[in-house]
């Protein structure tokens, strides 16, 4: 059975950096990924998405331009590479990942399946 496993989470400085990383074990992986976080009190909302192949890529407005998404199909890895963090990402970050036979990134979170348990990240002012 398929796990995601999210690590590189932290605590940070407002305007620095951390790279967050999604491994999915059990067998090979090439399913549509996304990168989800969810702070105190607010609902789950998107942050990254990426295609099976890596080509199509979807962003947040809040995060556009600071954070990248990438994948490494060799190493089963996704990762969310943030930048210029803000006290605004503070959130636990969640990857996810799409059925099979849906390959493109998707923005809306009930288009995924599987989830990770979620890394924290703090960005302090």
């Amino acid at each position: 059975q398929v796990q995601l496993v999210e690590s590189g989470g932290g605590l940070v400085q407002a305007g620095g950096s951390l790279r967050l990383s999604c491994v999915a074990s059990g067998r090979t992986f090439t399913n549509a990924m996304g990168w989800f976080r969810q702070a105190p009190g607010k609902e789950r909302e998107f942050v990254a998405a990426i295609g099976w192949n890596g080509g199509n890529t979807k962003y947040a407005t809040s995060v556009k331009d600071r954070f990248t998404i990438s994948r490494d199909h060799a190493k089963n890895t996704v990762y969310l590479q943030m930048n210029s963090l803000k006290p605004e990402d503070t959130a636990v970050y969640y990857c996810a990942s799409r059925p099979s036979n849906y390959p493109s990134a998707s923005d809306y979170r009930y288009d995924y399946d599987l989830w990770g348990q979620g890394t924290q990240v703090t960005v302090s002012s």
